[in-house]
């Protein structure tokens, strides 16, 4: 994984326009934020786990190769994972765990293996150092962990891990709904239950997501509020598991339909689904979209016109980027609200998004946690994604309707679906 970022360099991406009457039917990975979770909830269970239609990418292989340095056997065969769980902590007691530029592997794989005994070094990826780990280090040190340096706030650090005391914590929820996650899916390993309680958390439905599954593994919450969680000690069950399909992928086709046509994502359901990003089918239906659920997978059909709207998107900000992609063609403005944890991404992604719409001609506004995108007709620019892989899918949607779109460093999608524009040829006049 340390050759990622060679391994990604890649030409500029010419976005080719839409297909003539657009109506097309795509099969998205399987979700990201769910893998990992299935990932990490399997290797600490008793038994084994074969979790099926587990997505390939950058940042599963990332968590991945960060259980099998930590002692748990992870073999992937085509679409599914299997994996050994280790009945508990992990069974290695010294590690080095090369985290690549998977988030959720830096902050799920550090707080279970501070339930263990040992010496853990994490490191990571340029990009993914310089976002915070402090409010979950800081957790983390009054449950009983040390830190090498003492004071470390990111990677690369040194974790000496004594288990987990449990008991009361409290902690902000306004940087990353990852430590809240990640404190919750180690609690069943901790001394005593954990009471956790959370000011001002963010991104909401990724920690519903994570008690769900934590569920369906065996050791769900004995307590849940929207701000309080109550973990008992206990442990997981392995088990198969069904991996959904990608909602924040899905977005991004989603969004072509509604610049203008038809397109149905398979195997992604609104009933049932985990995933909040969904939640992005509803400022859809805002601005004048078709949104049906039928028994194949969600279609959505465009409008004539798309209108614009004010929304908070605070639930589902890794779709912030997506909105902000077709909100130039609405024919009123479109203000985005409640994202100011995503300047914390993998890129400041208010800045990116803004930069990137002012090379088309867009003119935007924004402040500390908001967006807001005037109605225009963009023209032609290359798009500097950052490095960032959601802002090089969000604006292929803009280029199916603004011809000379060039996106730079297409590679950086092997984060979280390498198969992208594979895919997006499905969409584009005269290919595939």
């Amino acid at each position: 994984m340390r050759a990622m970022n060679a391994a990604r360099a890649s030409s500029p991406r010419r976005i080719l326009p839409a297909r003539p009457g657009l109506d097309a039917r795509v099969r998205v990975p399987g979700s990201k934020s769910v893998t990992n979770r299935a990932l990490l909830l399997a290797g600490l269970a008793t038994g084994d786990s074969l979790l099926r239609g587990a997505l390939e990418a950058g940042d599963t292989d990332a968590f991945a190769a960060g259980l099998r340095s930590l002692g748990v056997a992870v073999d992937r065969r085509g679409g599914d994972l299997h994996v050994a769980g280790a009945g508990g902590r992990f069974p290695a007691t010294e590690a080095d765990v090369f985290c690549a530029e998977a988030g959720t592997a830096a902050r799920f794989l550090l707080a279970t293996a501070a339930a263990g005994d040992g010496a853990y070094r994490f490191d990571a990826a340029p990009q993914l150092r310089r976002r915070p780990l402090g409010p979950l280090l800081d957790a983390l040190r009054t449950q009983g962990a040390g830190t090498e340096p003492a004071h470390a706030g990111g990677m690369p650090l040194t974790l000496l891990a004594r288990g987990l005391a449990g008991g009361s914590l409290r902690l902000p929820g306004d940087t990353s709904s990852q430590f809240i996650s990640a404190l919750l899916m180690a609690a069943p390993l901790g001394r005593k239950p954990l009471d956790l309680r959370v000011d001002g958390l963010v991104s909401r439905p990724y920690v519903a997501m994570t008690l769900r599954m934590m569920e369906r593994f065996g050791a769900g919450p004995e307590f849940e509020t929207d701000d309080h969680f109550v973990v008992a000690p206990g442990g997981y069950t392995g088990r198969e598991y069904d991996v959904e399909p990608d909602a924040s992928t899905a977005s991004y086709f989603f969004a072509a339909a509604a610049t203008g046509g038809r397109v149905q994502v398979l195997g992604l359901h609104r009933a049932g689904a985990l995933q909040g990003d969904l939640a992005f089918l509803d400022v859809l239906e805002c601005m004048g979209c078709t949104v049906d659920d039928d028994p194949g997978g969600v279609v959505v059909a465009g409008p004539a016109a798309l209108a614009g709207l004010t929304v908070d998107m605070a639930d589902s900000s890794d779709t912030f980027m997506t909105l902000a992609a077709i909100a130039p063609l609405a024919t009123s403005p479109v203000t985005i609200t409640g994202i100011g944890n995503v300047r914390l991404k993998e890129s400041d992604r208010i800045a990116a998004v803004e930069e990137n719409l002012g090379r088309t001609g867009v003119k935007t506004e924004s402040g500390p946690d908001w967006l807001r995108i005037f109605p225009a007709t963009p023209h032609g620019a290359s798009i500097d994604p950052h490095g960032d892989h959601r802002i090089a899918m969000a604006f292929s949607v803009l280029g199916l309707r603004v011809p000379g779109v060039v996106i730079d460093d297409p590679g950086c999608v092997a984060k979280t679906c390498p198969a992208f524009f594979d895919l997006w040829t499905t969409l584009e006049q005269g290919t595939g």
